[in-house]
């Protein structure tokens, strides 16, 4: 018998997941559910579900979750994400389990409340890190296992998002730290869940320091539109998104801000943004490794370089996933293609005291990710199975990545440093005055 799934927040990031359920996944469940906010949104996907030759399944507003709680054995969360703590709980509450995307929340009192949820429900949580199945980061990972480095002392870790992909978060929901957590949160949590991953340890401490330095209105002079779509520039100007050019896009925001007024083009210079574009971010861990974190939102460039430094040696993993930005891209959806096979290209070398560095093999399968998502689907629709990497991520999983962001936020805001507790799960109080 296959399950029933419901999908809560049928925007850009629910497809993966429904077309899996739809294509090579259909053995496993079926949709039987649709909640948002937003019904042009959920009719976009009923018209994905009826294609295939099924019938259009219910749809609900927010305030219909129980009742669609009666449709479902399991609930995919992929909802604006200070909101998936509330509906994780309800759905843990109900006896059902839980597919949610990172975060698994925003800040911590989202995570106490998961976790209690989590504690006392009949329900399962897998939280979808796509990242610890791209191949290249679980060669890094079987590297440090194998102990040729040795213990590992300390990590260092950059990430660069350029003017395509760093842009994209001010123009939407993601610009308001209420809604997102800030990229400390809602980007981050990725790459601290590696780093938990790759050492197998726990942050204690946290010390940060974040601004925001290119985008936002306060970084650009002269007047600028307060969205892309219809303004006397577009096509012209790299910031602004032609949303109308991709039909999907079009489909999925444009057409449906009538009903609920949210704007996915606004401009990246506009007033509203509330989050970082730099981060550094300063972590100590249980095993006394340390972990030294940046992250920059306008690169011209995307992709990350990892350093982990051992007692009998060093890895080095340097990923680069988008090489140049060619200004028209940000206009037209099309070219983005180009762009991304551009000059793409991943290394993993190791190199041990007293000897020449070696690169190490990274085997790259099919599909986004480096067939990253094809296993991560795997394990969210049929089980893990005997993973020795351990690959799927639980609720611990997200709160510890969650908490790390929390706490740099915190510490960025405050000036000091703050101490998780609980093998990582809690925040230490807040100081008086900090």
């Amino acid at each position: 018998m296959t399950r029933r799934y419901a999908f809560v927040g049928l925007g850009h990031r629910a497809q993966m997941y429904v077309d899996a359920l739809l294509g090579d996944w259909s053995d496993t469940g079926e949709i039987t559910a649709l909640l948002d906010t937003n019904q042009t949104r959920m009719d976009f996907y009923n018209e994905r579900i009826a294609a295939t030759g099924r019938p259009a399944v219910p749809t609900f507003r927010p305030d219909g979750f129980q009742q669609m709680l009666e449709h479902c054995d399991a609930v995919v969360v992929t909802s604006v994400d200070n909101t998936h703590a509330e509906y994780v709980v309800a759905a843990l509450d109900a006896g059902r389990d839980v597919v949610v995307e990172k975060p698994l929340t925003v800040d911590a009192a989202g995570c106490e409340a998961i976790a209690a949820a989590a504690e006392r429900s009949s329900g399962e949580i897998v939280v979808t890190f796509n990242y610890r199945y791209s191949p290249r980061n679980t060669a890094l990972r079987e590297a440090i296992a194998s102990g040729r480095i040795g213990d590992v002392t300390s990590v260092n870790f950059e990430w660069t998002l350029d003017t395509i992909h760093g842009a994209d978060y001010f123009r939407r929901w993601h610009r308001d730290r209420e809604s997102s957590g800030g990229l400390l949160v809602h980007k981050s949590t990725h790459h601290f869940d590696l780093v938990n991953w790759w050492l197998d340890a726990r942050a204690e401490m946290v010390f940060a320091q974040a601004d925001l330095r290119f985008y936002g209105d306060g970084n650009v002079e002269g007047p600028r539109p307060e969205r892309s779509h219809g303004a006397p520039e577009l096509g012209t100007d790299p910031f602004l998104l032609d949303i109308g050019a991709d039909d999907r896009l079009k489909r999925l925001y444009l057409d449906a801000e009538a009903e609920d007024g949210y704007v996915r083009d606004q401009d990246v210079f506009a007033p509203g943004v509330t989050i970082d574009d730099n981060m550094a971010v300063l972590v100590r861990y249980d095993n006394r490794a340390l972990l030294t974190y940046s992250l920059n939102a306008h690169a011209p460039h995307e992709g990350y370089r990892v350093t982990v430094n051992g007692t009998k040696g060093r890895l080095e993993l340097e990923v680069c996933e988008r090489s140049w930005t060619p200004p028209q891209d940000a206009v037209d959806p099309s070219a983005t293609g180009k762009a991304n096979a551009q000059g793409a290209y991943d290394r993993l070398t190791v190199q041990e005291h007293w000897k020449q560095a070696e690169e190490l093999p990274i085997r790259n399968g099919e599909g986004a990710h480096g067939g990253g998502d094809k296993l991560l689907l795997n394990d969210v629709f049929r089980g893990p199975g005997n993973d020795p990497l351990a690959r799927q991520a639980g609720y611990r999983d997200g709160i510890r990545s969650v908490l790390i962001g929390a706490a740099a936020s915190r510490s960025a805001r405050s000036g000091a440093p703050v101490t998780l507790t609980d093998s990582g799960t809690r925040m230490a109080p807040e100081a008086a005055g900090a």
